[in-house]
């Protein structure tokens, strides 16, 4: 079992443009040409922010059109927000707040032997990081400059490294590159579980 953020992003390294929109990414190309149809099949759980969260309840029909249901998961999903929002019904949505190491505690007992998802933001995946979390980036990086917006991850990671563990063209506009996150520990292990 892994956890990872699986991810978009311009070459520049923006996940959404300033006002939260995705719009770029969708010209690019069609997510089941991607390695999206392998990857979800691995996962049992999935987390993501409110902002993540609201703008699929913003593009309800855009959502719908593309999956036929509003809400595209069925795995349980965790959503990390302060506020009360609301729920889609017949969705396995869990609202938390404070420490991701208690929400990552529960995903794993939710996800079993399959995969945790990090849906978004970047700093959804920065908060796993900090808490030694984060296991692997899956960035499929786009042929588009956005000058500005959501950051892929707003986290100086220096050493140690990720390590780069796969490269695949896909098509003529995306590339997707697989990182391993390193831990500090002489062993490569992943952290205590909290």
């Amino acid at each position: 079992m892994k956890t990872q953020y699986y991810t978009a992003t311009s070459l520049d390294g923006f996940i959404a443009t300033e006002d939260d929109s995705l719009e770029w990414l969708f010209a690019l190309g069609d997510p089941a040409d991607s390695s999206y149809p392998e990857f979800i099949a691995q996962v049992g759980a999935l987390v993501m922010g409110s902002t993540t969260y609201e703008w699929i309840l913003a593009n309800s029909e855009s959502v719908t059109a593309a999956v036929g249901s509003p809400w595209p998961y069925t795995q349980p999903t965790w959503i990390l927000t302060s506020r009360t929002l609301p729920a889609v019904e017949g969705a396995d949505i869990r609202f938390a707040r404070g420490d991701v190491g208690s929400v990552h505690k529960e995903m794993r007992a939710a996800a079993g032997d399959r995969n945790i998802w990090i849906v978004g933001g970047g700093e959804v995946a920065g908060q796993f990081h900090d808490a030694g979390l984060l296991d692997e980036i899956i960035v499929q990086v786009g042929s588009v400059t956005l000058g500005k917006g959501k950051p892929l991850f707003p986290r100086r990671v220096l050493s140690p490294a990720l390590r780069l563990t796969s490269v695949h063209q896909m098509g003529e506009s995306m590339i997707e590159l697989r990182y391993e996150v390193r831990r500090d520990d002489a062993s490569g292990s992943a952290p205590p579980e909290n």
